[in-house]
């Protein structure tokens, strides 16, 4: 860990003042002085930025070593930025460029940002909780020797208090617990005002014994240096308790108001105080009452450097909103903006000269400036992104499991049995997890190959009683499993963290995540905050629709195709057959690891079906791509059936039916509405905006369906929400008879709840027929 150093408080100090003008100046010239090319306000958070500043001058300029990752709070982004342009990370034109096209983002991100950013913030609460798993992550590191001791680092995050309302928080903290976390900081800044209102200080009271009862430390930074001297004073006992009384709402409301009201309510509340109130004048108490150790250099450095072991820590630091700013206190100022007379003010009291603002000394004298600059070059932090690694394992062919009859869902249980068998550098890299559901998902047979992952060693008690059980589960620092809790939201958290860790770390991982389908959008906030940061990872979520059959109800899926339909960064394949699910794992595993690829979502389903013969592999092109004709329709025909995942025995039979009274019938296969939707989107994109505009080919979809007569229907089914498939009319005009599910399902036998809800062979040919009625 880091070693503790002397720290020059005054340039600290210095550094403190350097982020609130840089920030409060970035946000100013995107809003009054930067050309509006649409009227809208580009907007920022001064205030918000301005309780961080200190808090974030101590960390980065003293605290942080280079090992250290960070998830900054989204309104204080661009204090972030200024950081990095102080380092020389960072370029003025950026910062210029704030909140506009290529330029720094609103919020902290890892992929539109052009500064080092450990983890994407901006969806509240989830940048804090990923942090906890990060920490898990680099336990696996060091545990597997993908890392060496002295390469670990702290995860941090920097968090407003109102994050503290989101519960994703105390998910994550309760299986951080599970996981005797470590080497992790959470640090609040608890100005007490959020968007609408002022925080209630009942709750706070109780954070103390509810992150001390999962393992934490809690450090309350609240009293600033000059505060706890001027306690040692005659009626400085009168202080501090009035103090400690004092509502978040009337500290806020004197705040903003300054020195002359402090005084007036002092003496009138508590009159003990007069010495303190005496020694003072007005601005000197409004000082005084606002040396919350948020904001105090040597109280923050203190803390921090006391806490340089690996037990998980909560700081709640006491600062105020708006801290240096005319709008300090005030409970509008979360969006508040400086006005151009407000500003120049702040201006001449920093001593900046106008024109100078950019300058990252400006306003300092020699001395001043030179220790500032020393302290700013000797600061360890990382200052550049981390290169990605990429293609960190071949992928081996992997061979269909063989059975006559089988479902994907126990395939890929399978297919990951033999893989673990097999070993090598694939089967090392892979890490599961699951919200347990381990078992009925199908991943036993991998866990019990290659075991839990634990820091210390934990006996499977079952197994050592010699009680018969299929789960041979010991935990050991070997595993390749991370046992969650059932709350999905933290699946995707772990996901994200393990899908990083070739950024973060420099070590690929390859994990998989299983789920059941409809529960995807319990966590669906977190899948999209994963997918948004680039991690890389395989979900495979299942079973699929109402064909879960008996057990049914509320576990029978209907939108999850339309979620990956609408998400950016994640591929969606409904493998119908055994191998199709082989070949797409396959192809998923190249893709998590490649530079231009992505994370990739499997639907599978726990229906036996009985599987093809295949004559050749001349469909697996077409399979990866998204489509393949499983029965080629003749040139010119009129119909064709189009079908996903687990009806295909429907859409085989029904074609069977059909074939005779609608030659040249086609029958495609489609393994990826999401892929051929985003293939086709951009191909009519690439017309307009392409080098060849109106030229090539066409995406796959537009190929496939181009033999089809112009006048030809399609009858388009999948046990999912219809409109996954019936988009596809609008490729060149077809007509569209979509069946799936638009209604919840209940339970029931398979052909009952098919028929019921239009999925069997009799609707299919019903469909058929109507795209042929006048």
């Amino acid at each position: 860990m880091l070693q503790k150093t002397s720290p020059d408080l005054n340039a600290l100090r210095l550094l403190d003042d350097r982020l609130r003008w840089l920030s409060a100046w970035t946000i100013h010239h995107a809003n009054h002085i930067r050309p509006s090319t649409d009227g809208l306000k580009v907007g920022g958070h001064q205030a918000s930025c301005a309780s961080m500043t200190a808090i974030m001058a101590a960390l980065y300029f003293h605290a942080l070593g280079p090992n250290d990752k960070v998830a900054v709070k989204p309104h204080a982004g661009p204090i972030l930025h200024a950081v990095l342009y102080l380092l020389g990370s960072q370029t003025r034109e950026q910062l210029e460029n704030f909140r506009g096209f290529g330029g720094m983002q609103s919020y902290p991100s890892r992929t539109k940002d052009k500064i080092p950013v450990d983890f994407s913030t901006g969806s509240v609460g989830l940048g804090v909780a990923i942090t906890a798993f990060a920490s898990l992550v680099q336990d696996y590191l060091l545990a597997h020797g993908l890392m060496e001791a002295g390469d670990a680092g702290r995860m941090v995050a920097l968090m407003g208090d109102a994050e503290l309302d989101e519960g994703n928080i105390y998910e994550c903290l309760i299986e951080a617990y599970k996981h005797d976390i470590r080497n992790c900081w959470w640090i609040v800044d608890y100005n007490r005002q959020s968007l609408d209102h002022t925080t209630a200080e009942r709750m706070f009271r109780r954070f103390d014994d509810i992150f001390a009862a999962c393992g934490w430390r809690v450090v309350t930074l609240k009293y600033g240096k000059a505060m706890e001297a001027a306690f040692t004073e005659p009626g400085g006992d009168a202080l501090k308790a009035w103090i400690d009384e004092a509502g978040n709402a009337d500290y806020a409301a004197l705040t903003y108001l300054g020195g002359a009201a402090w005084r007036e309510r002092l003496l009138k509340d508590s009159p003990a105080t007069q010495p303190i109130l005496d020694a003072r004048d007005d601005d000197a108490l409004a000082a005084l009452m606002t040396n919350l150790a948020g904001h105090d250099m040597a109280s923050l450095v203190d803390a921090f450097d006391a806490a340089q072991d690996d037990v998980p820590t909560l700081f709640i630091a006491y600062t105020v909103k708006g801290q240096g700013l005319p709008f300090a206190g005030h409970k509008d100022n979360h969006a508040g903006l400086m006005n151009p007379g407000q500003l120049a003010a702040l201006r001449e009291r920093m001593g900046i000269a106008e024109g100078q603002e950019w300058e990252p000394y400006a306003g300092l004298g020699g001395n001043a400036a030179e220790a500032v600059r020393s302290v700013v070059e000797n600061s360890r932090i990382a200052r550049e992104k981390r290169q990605r690694p990429w293609d960190v394992a071949e992928v081996p062919a992997i061979t269909p499991p063989a059975g006559e009859e089988q479902s994907t869902q126990a395939a890929f249980g399978r297919i990951l049995l033999n893989l673990a068998k097999a070993g090598g550098p694939l089967a090392d890299r892979i890490v599961t997890t699951s919200p347990d559901v381990t078992v009925s998902t199908n991943l036993g047979a991998w866990v019990n190959q290659r075991g839990l992952f634990r820091r210390q060693e934990l006996a499977d008690v079952f197994a050592k009683a010699r009680i018969p059980t299929a789960q041979k589960w010991g935990a050991r620092p070997a595993g390749q499993h991370i046992e969650l809790g059932i709350a999905e939201n933290n699946l995707f958290l772990m996901l994200a963290a393990l899908g990083l860790a070739g950024d973060l770390w420099g070590e690929r991982l390859l994990p998989i995540g299983t789920v059941y389908d409809p529960f995807i959008a319990r966590g669906l906030d977190a899948l999209n905050y994963a997918c948004y940061q680039d991690a890389r990872f395989m979900l495979v979520a299942t079973p699929s629709g109402v064909t879960l059959g008996p057990e049914g109800g509320a576990h029978q899926s209907i939108n999850p195709p339309l979620i990956a339909l609408g998400q950016p960064g994640l591929r969606h394949y409904e493998p119908a057959f055994v191998d199709e699910l082989a070949l797409l794992m396959e192809e998923g595993f190249r893709l998590m690891q490649r530079a231009d690829g992505e994370s990739i979502y499997l639907r599978l389903t726990t229906r036996s079906l009985r599987q093809l013969e295949r004559a050749d592999g001349a469909w697996k092109a077409g399979a990866i791509a998204g489509a393949y004709w499983l029965r080629e329709p003749a040139p010119g025909a009129e119909a064709a059936i189009v079908y996903s995942g687990a009806i295909a025995p429907e859409a085989l039979a029904a074609w069977e039916a059909l074939s005779e009274d609608l030659p040249g019938l086609g029958l495609l296969a489609i393994t990826s509405p999401d892929l051929l939707h985003r293939g086709w989107s951009g191909s009519r994109s690439a017309r307009w905006t392409g080098p060849r505009s109106g030229q090539g080919a066409g995406s796959h979809i537009e190929q496939l369906l181009a033999p089809l007569s112009r006048t030809a229907g399609l009858v388009t089914l999948l046990d999912g929400a219809p409109a996954s498939l019936s988009w596809l009319g609008g490729v060149h005009g077809h007509r569209v008879s979509p069946l799936g599910l638009d209604r919840f399902g209940q339970t029931g036998a398979l052909p009952d709840l098919y028929r019921e809800y239009r999925l069997d062979v009799d609707a299919i040919v019903e469909a058929a027929a109507e795209l042929f009625l006048p």
